[in-house]
This record gives C-alpha cells, structure tokens and sequence, in this order.
C-alpha cells in the first residue's frame, strides 16, 4: 500500500508484545501502554494471559479477520473518551508478527510498537543458537513446497508452522529432496510449563508403523539442520536444464537453456520488489529460476500452450516458488490487461504477436525498468533489430548474441556440439528522457 493511501487512525494503536510465557511479563512501557488504552483486541489465548492486568473498564474485542480489522478500529475510535486501542501480538510483533500488517497499512503517526521475546529467540536460546547465524522462514498459511528453496546443505532453519507444516511433513520435504541425514528439533509451547525440546532424525520422524509415533502440540517451533548430499535444489544459479521437467525429452523441449536462461536474468537484474512477466514462458525455466533466487519479487508467467504450461506448473511445485511466481495459461497480449503491471519483462515466445507485444511493453513500463526479449529465428530477430533502432533516442540498449557448444563425443573422441545462438536484446527505459517509439502516439 503506497504512503498516500496508509489509513490515519482517530486513535493511538499499540501493538503490544506478549512474549512467551503463560502470564505477559509486560515492562513498565507495555504495561503503561496497555493501561491506558479503553479497548483491547487479541485472541482469546492472549487475553486470558493479560486478565490480571486488565480492568472491567476496558472493552475486550476478540481478534478479527485482518480485513475486518481497520473497521473495528474505526468503530472503537468514534466512541467517546476512547484515545488509544491495545493490539495484542504474540512475541516480537515486528518479527513475522502482525506489527508489519499495521505498518504497510496505517499511516506511521498513531503506530506505537512494544516488543517482547518471540518463540523463535525462545527456540534459539534453547538451542544454543546464535540469531545470525539461522535462517527464519515462515510456513503459517503457506504452502509447505515453499520450504524446498530453502533446503540446502549446511544450512540451519528456524520454521514457523502451521497445521499443514507438521515436523513429519517437513521431514518428508527433506527426504525428497535428497537431505536424508537432516536433524529437526521440535520446540513446543516455548515459556510454559509444559515446554518441550526434542530431537528426531528424519527416519524417526517417517516412521509411521511405530508405536510410538510422536504428537506434537500446534504451538510449536520446528528447527532443521540441513544434511545429505541434496538431489535437484540448486546451491548457486543455473539450475541444470535436465532438472527441469520438460515437454520434450530430459533437458530438452520448450526450454530456455542454462546459459542462455542465466544471460537473460543477469540483463534482466531481479530485485526484492520487482514485478515481472515472462511471456511466451514454455515450461517455465526462466520464470523458475528467476523467482528462485528473488523471492521476494513476482513474476507472472503467461504460456498459451497447456502441455508446456502443465510443466510450467509442476516445475513451480517442484522448486517451491509457488508463493512468487504465477503460472497463467492464457495468450498474450491479452492476458496482460488483467495483471499487475510490470518493470521487468521478458519475452521469450510471442506466437506472432511480437510488434505489438513490444509497443505494449515497452509504453507500460515505468521510468527505470527493463525489457528483455530473445530471438532464435531471423524473422523475430529482424522484428527486434527494427524496435531496437526505433528506440534508439529514448531508450538505453544492449544486444547480445549468446552461441553455446556442448561437449559430446563420437566414435568414442570427445567434440563439441553447437546449439542454435540466441540473440538477446536489453531495453532500459531511462528517468530522464520521453521513452516513446518512433512511429508510435
């Protein structure tokens, strides 16, 4: 949400940290904070920990639906002598915490944030685990693929989970993923009474014909120590073409290959808040990798074709990128009208629609961004050559022609096989000119 449209607040809103602990050790800030404050909304769970402190005087609201929030707000503002509202939050409420919603949709004046201990310092410290030396992930609400981008060898995961992340699942994802030998530490209702730590090794965990299958408690903290040699998750880009799966044969069909695909996307320069499209995305490699290694970018990529795009949606599954990239089956350029706009674009296939593709791409997109499109054949390469010299006083261009040979053998000799050479051109549309086509209204 930009800054013009964050919501202004009649009253204060303090997002209060309640740590983790059966009873909110609250310090004199918080407690102040709460105090005064004439209503309070939090889950039924976090109100129980606070009933000593709070008064009959203060109006209790259950916690809503994030998007019936702003109304209950408004609502509890307009009442008369009500000046503050408490929001309670578990832990750090700006460390995966509801804090950040309120920051991205109130306006910063009336925000008043007051951390505490979150279960994933609690589960650290339990652990022995320095901080900065883990990576947090959070799988609440999200789809338990996402987890495979992160698994990679060496590495230590602090998850935040949900009913459908359970400990047994995210061994699974470590098994399939070729991580067999990974340790996970469960952290149950960290700061209660009834805290637990436990150990498992991934067969522990997948051993369901066992007695003594353990349960865990829904408040919990997973911790993974990544270990095994890993089958197709990548540990650097250039995900291996024969990784991918194709319409064609292993490493081939409407693919982008490896070094072309690493070429597009070092002219493309995915950023954490970068839209993308990727149109004509066949089996999706570009779009894959590229969401891979921004994850906090997306990319929506169009394929007409539903062989291709089927692929496109199982590569999407099988890398975990399907929180980021959005697999759209659907001809372009009409499809466009119906996504968000862009400021990195690729094309890659245009099924005849290439010069009116360009036009549209290149007017929507914003002061900055980067348009990347590739040919293979010398009818689109003529159509690109043509917009690359219409361009040429507005725009910022780069082209390149990519020819890879691949070693093979014959006769038992080893030789070198090429590939058809690709050409790439790179479009950045400046800050500081009228980035308008020749020819072009």
């Amino acid at each position: 949400m930009s800054a013009s449209k964050l919501i202004t607040s009649a009253v204060n809103i303090h997002i209060i940290g309640l740590g983790v602990a059966a009873a909110a050790p609250l310090d004199t800030p918080a407690l102040a904070a709460l105090q005064r404050s004439g209503a309070v909304i939090g889950s039924e769970r976090q109100l129980q920990t606070l009933a000593a402190a709070l008064t009959p005087e203060q109006q209790q609201y259950p916690l809503p639906k994030l998007s019936q929030l702003p109304a209950l707000i408004e609502k509890i503002g307009a009442q008369p002598n009500v000046s503050s509202v408490a929001i309670l939050a578990s832990g750090d409420p700006l460390y995966f915490g509801i804090g950040r919603w309120f920051s991205q949709n109130f306006s910063r004046q009336a925000l008043h944030f007051y951390p505490a201990v979150s279960s994933i310092q609690a589960a650290c410290h339990a652990l022995g685990l320095s901080l900065q030396d883990v990576d947090v992930i959070s799988l609440h609400g999200r789809a338990q693929v996402t987890i495979r981008r992160q698994l990679q060898a060496g590495r230590t995961l602090v998850l935040l989970t949900d009913k459908n992340s359970q400990p047994q699942k995210l061994a699974q994802e470590c098994q399939h993923a070729g991580f067999p030998e990974s340790r996970l530490w469960v952290c149950e209702k960290m700061g209660y009474a009834e805290q637990k730590v436990r150990e498992f090794s991934v067969a522990e965990l997948l051993d369901t014909d066992s007695t003594n299958a353990p349960h865990f408690d829904s408040l919990q903290v997973t911790v993974i120590t990544v270990m095994g040699a890993g089958c197709y998750l990548p540990r650097f880009p250039g995900i291996p073409d024969t990784d991918f799966i194709t319409d064609g044969e292993s490493g081939k069909g409407l693919l982008t290959k490896r070094e072309v695909r690493l070429t597009i996307l070092s002219l493309l320069q995915p950023g954490p808040s970068d839209i993308g499209w990727d149109i004509g995305a066949g089996c999706g490699s570009v779009a894959v990798e590229w969401g891979y290694w921004a994850p906090k970018s997306q990319v929506f990529a169009i394929e007409h074709h539903r062989e291709r795009f089927a692929c496109m949606q199982a590569n999407c599954e099988r890398f975990g990128v399907v929180n980021n990239v959005t697999a759209i089956n659907a001809r372009a350029p009409a499809a466009l009208a119906a996504i968000p706009a862009a400021n990195k674009i690729f094309i890659g296939g245009s099924d005849g629609e290439l010069p009116s593709l360009l036009n549209l791409c290149w007017q929507q997109l914003p002061a900055g961004g980067v348009l990347v499109a590739s040919a293979v054949t010398e009818n689109t390469k003529m159509i690109l050559q043509q917009f690359y010299a219409n361009l040429q006083d507005c725009a910022e261009r780069k082209t390149l022609q990519v020819a890879v040979s691949r070693g093979g053998e014959l006769a038992g000799q080893l030789l070198y096989r090429p590939n058809l050479p690709v050409s790439l051109f790179q479009f950045n549309k400046p800050f500081n000119k009228t980035a308008q086509v020749e020819g072009q209204s």
